[in-house]
């Protein structure tokens, strides 16, 4: 809204924004006081016009994504102050339905999308949706709110250049306010100003007063047409000011002075607005004699709002407590149903070919029919990636559909977070499982949670895929295996296919389910063929497949080691020893009914996985086993893991690391003797 057009109307709704704001923030201060706040309240008391500026332009199909001080954000967007406080009070009718508190405020129904305890996801989460937005050609913006401490953390470099350079309807806001936490701005940043930063992106950068509400909306105005019109992302750094400590209850004055807080709060947005109506009507547009209309607007507005205030308190002090019961659900999606369930083995007449191969065709027939479906990662554009899993599929689906990314691992996995929570459904292929590693907070504290945190009403349909193993002479940095790392979190579906069949079926299963899956491919194994059928097919989650039945010995090997373990089953035939082998295909969720079963049978077990013993998937099998089938064992759980240690380079040592069936064989015999 230009500053020389304002009417009646839109200053009353801008007022209105603001008034809500600072009654709710003022009203839960004082709850706080009283113990009814049961844990942190950070308040935007001083920071109004920002949200209230910005949120004029949004509609409800439009999305914001904000960070721990997300009250005004979540007010401006639409959310009424019950549910906010309610949230606070830990309460049923919360915005989160008590899961969130202050900091984890959602409501995707008004585009709401989140807020968050970590500084900066918010940035790559609002590009993750303007990336949706731009595939689905929907004319729809993103908005990240953030504060100066986010422009110090790579999410913010990250998230900016994936904006610029795929020109994303993304709406970038700094909300200055000096201080992140208790640390001035003016010690933590090399450049005094943000806005001017957006130059080094090539994106259009402002720097504007946040304490006007009229130049907030202006330049916001602007921002939002750019990005619905096709011009891509704008940064705009709001300096303002927080006149409220950092939490309440938090210690104010060891880090800035009361006179600082005192000459702020004679800045205050809502006595800036008023003052502007009451003595510059004409700067900002009004006609002759609106003044005074106008301000008998805002003084209508105010003593509604109060009314408003008091009645969500009273209702949200009153309301209902979560049942305890629900504390557990939504971790998961509900489960994607499979209407028919492939066979444990492939058909003797299918015809053959290679691991990578399988998951590609799986791919390519997905895509062709969601268009939702995109691949982000490094070469695997026309190049096909590093192994060949998107080879051929540039030229079918595009650059867009396709996407080669920079090296940014945080970057692009933050981003298809957003996308996921926008409609699309994000591929990130990171090559190896080492990379990841860059983005552990947010596929651990945002893709993994956020189903959960939102109580369900958002899906995380997310497939992370890339390489695990030993092999290749590839070090430490390309042979790591980090699956009992990442089966330790709730949330994520964790996969290790050994077979070409397998890793065809999960892909499609992984494909159409509605939960985040970290898809690990062994290296090692990417190349070998086996019997696939040509038609789409799914394997579901948590459903172990026996190999080869035994009677002797059970053994359960993962990824390269399931066929390390065949081979040493070979061999122990020739000596009359029978030996079970069991592939659990998933490890987050584990079948340990079919290995219970097995046990049952053989009395003795061997679990073999390359990953480092300590906290692994094979202890969990093994205590896993011992509470439930301890009667069933003729003799010790053993396990036989890669060594604790980092992947040596050279041959003889990277050898000496990891099992190799001749160690299988020794382990299998020693445990028959037991």
């Amino acid at each position: 809204m230009p500053a020389n057009s304002a009417d009646v109307q839109q200053l009353a709704a801008l007022y209105r924004r603001m008034r809500l704001i600072r009654q709710t923030e003022e009203q839960l201060a004082k709850c706080h006081a009283r113990g009814l706040v049961l844990g942190a309240c950070h308040t935007y008391v001083g920071q109004e016009a920002i949200a209230s500026g910005v949120c004029a332009h949004l509609d409800k199909d439009d999305v914001v994504f904000s960070t721990h001080r997300g009250h005004g954000h979540a007010l401006a967007k639409g959310m009424h102050p019950r549910e906010l406080i309610a949230e606070l009070f830990g309460r049923e009718i919360g915005c989160s339905r008590g899961r969130g508190g202050s900091m984890h405020l959602f409501s995707p129904e008004i585009g709401m999308m989140g807020t968050s305890g970590i500084v900066s996801p918010c940035i790559l989460q609002a590009a993750g949706a303007g990336y949706s937005f731009k595939l689905m050609k929907t004319p729809h913006v993103a908005v990240a709110f953030f504060g100066d401490g986010a422009v110090n953390n790579g999410a913010f470099h990250e998230g900016l250049n994936l904006a610029a350079i795929w020109k994303l309807p993304v709406l970038f806001i700094c909300e200055n306010n000096q201080f992140a936490t208790e640390v001035p701005f003016s010690y933590s940043s090399g450049i005094s100003d943000v806005g001017r930063r957006a130059a080094n992106y090539g994106l259009p950068g402002f720097e504007v007063d946040g304490n006007d509400v009229l130049a907030v909306t202006a330049v916001a105005g602007e921002a939002v047409q750019r990005a619905r019109t096709g011009g891509g992302a704008t940064l705009i750094e709001c300096k303002t000011y927080r006149t409220r400590p950092h939490a309440e209850g938090m210690g104010d004055f060891g880090y800035r002075t009361r006179e600082d807080v005192d000459a702020w709060k004679l800045k205050c947005p809502l006595k800036r607005l008023r003052d502007q109506v009451a003595s510059r009507g004409a700067e900002i547009g009004l006609s002759t004699g609106a003044s005074a209309e106008v301000l008998a607007a805002f003084d209508a507005i105010d003593a509604e709002i109060d009314e408003l205030v008091v009645a969500a308190t009273k209702d949200a002090e009153t309301a209902a407590w979560p049942d305890g019961q629900t504390a557990t659900n939504h971790i998961y999606a509900k489960p994607h149903v499979v209407a028919e369930a492939a066979a444990e083995h492939p058909p003797a007449d299918a015809r053959e070919t290679s691991f990578v191969a399988a998951t590609t065709e799986a791919l390519k027939y997905e895509m062709g029919v969601n268009p939702g479906i995109f691949v982000m990662g490094e070469g695997i554009g026309k190049r096909g990636g590093n192994f060949k899993t998107t080879n051929g599929l540039y030229d079918l689906f595009g650059p867009e559909r396709l996407c080669d990314t920079p090296i940014a691992e945080r970057g692009f996995v933050g981003l298809s977070c957003g996308a996921a929570m926008t409609g699309t459904r994000p591929i990130i292929d990171f090559m190896f499982i080492d990379f990841i590693n860059d983005a552990f907070g947010e596929l651990v504290n945002q893709i993994a949670k956020m189903q959960y945190m939102s109580s369900g009403r958002l899906k995380m349909p997310v497939l992370l895929r890339g390489c695990i193993g030993i092999g290749h002479s590839a070090a430490t940095h390309h042979s790591s295996s980090f699956h009992s790392v990442y089966s330790h979190i709730p949330g994520l579906r964790v996969v290790i296919p050994s077979r070409p069949y397998d890793a065809k079926g999960l892909f499609h299963h992984a494909l159409r389910c509605n939960d985040p899956v970290l898809f690990l491919e062994h290296r090692e194994l990417m190349s070998i063929k086996g019997p696939v059928p040509e038609e789409p097919y799914e394997i579901p989650f948590g459903k172990a497949v026996v190999l080869r039945e035994g009677t002797d010995v059970t053994v359960v090997g993962i990824a390269m080691m399931v066929h390390r373990t065949l081979t040493a089953a070979e061999q122990l035939a020739t000596e009359g020893i029978s030996v079970e082998v069991i592939d659990p295909r998933t490890v987050s969720p584990l079948d340990t009914a079919t290995i219970l079963k097995s046990v049952a049978k053989t009395g003795r077990l061997l679990i073999v996985d390359e990953a480092y013993p300590p906290c692994s998937v094979a202890s969990e099998i093994a205590a896993q086993v011992v509470d439930a089938g301890f009667n069933d064992l003729d003799a010790p759980i053993k396990r036989l893991n890669g060594a604790f240690t980092p992947t040596p380079y050279s041959p003889p040592l990277e050898r000496a690391v990891v099992p190799y069936p001749e160690d299988i064989e020794r382990a299998i015999r020693d445990l028959l003797e037991e």
